[in-house]
């Protein structure tokens, strides 16, 4: 009885596309990371130097950075949307991202002027920095919650941590096209900060949206 209770179960399943889960979540990031770009563009708008900007050493540094933490975040969200899924490995090269970059922040404050100090540090926006990625975020994290809703994560509140450290992530990439700081300690503490309050909103999120 129990082998024919199986038999008409496993009648009606059909075989799932390849990459299927990996699919549904780059469709919901793009789709929501559009949202962030265009909402970027319509509240703040490119930095005034955008076209030379890319010919300094901070632009590619916020960009490698912001990235680099977007790309692990979901990879990290990946495999806490399985239900035994665990990895420690995109962790710690965040991690290591973010030593990365507080290495070159001494390195530019060892060389920099007295008077330039505090301008690498606080800049003349640290105020709302880490606010504005929140917002550019949140977006991308809606979409990703959403997207995990159709998984089966078994620590939904870390699953929904990943999430947002990857639309923090990608909020804070948005976020640098708009943004003129200049400062290595600026980007390792305020867009960090940043990135690490999408992740905590994600993290309730999960909490309660993401429970089987």
């Amino acid at each position: 009885m129990t082998d024919d209770l199986i038999a008409r179960l496993a009648a009606d399943l059909k075989p799932v596309r390849p990459l299927a889960m990996q699919r549904l979540l780059l469709a919901a990031v793009g789709l929501s990371g559009i949202v962030a770009v265009l909402a970027m563009n319509m509240w703040l708008g490119m930095r005034s130097d955008i076209a030379t900007a890319p010919m300094t050493m901070m632009f590619w540094a916020k960009f490698a950075y912001t990235l680099a933490v977007a790309v692990l975040g979901g990879f990290a969200t990946l495999v806490l949307a399985r239900p035994i899924g665990s990895a420690r490995w995109p962790w710690i090269s965040i991690g290591a991202a973010l030593l990365l970059v507080l290495v070159g922040a001494f390195w530019q404050l060892v060389r920099a002027e007295p008077d330039d100090m505090m301008v690498l540090v606080v800049g003349g926006t640290s105020l709302v920095c880490p606010w504005r990625i929140v917002v550019l975020g949140l977006p991308v994290l809606l979409g990703a919650i959403l997207a995990l809703r159709r998984f089966a994560p078994a620590r939904p509140t870390l699953a929904g941590f990943a999430a947002g450290i990857m639309a923090g992530g990608t909020g804070a990439w948005v976020y640098s096209f708009a943004c003129g700081e200049n400062g290595m300690m600026f980007l390792a503490l305020w867009y960090t900060l940043g990135i690490v309050m999408v992740g905590l909103i994600g993290a309730v999120l999960g909490r309660f949206l993401l429970r089987w």
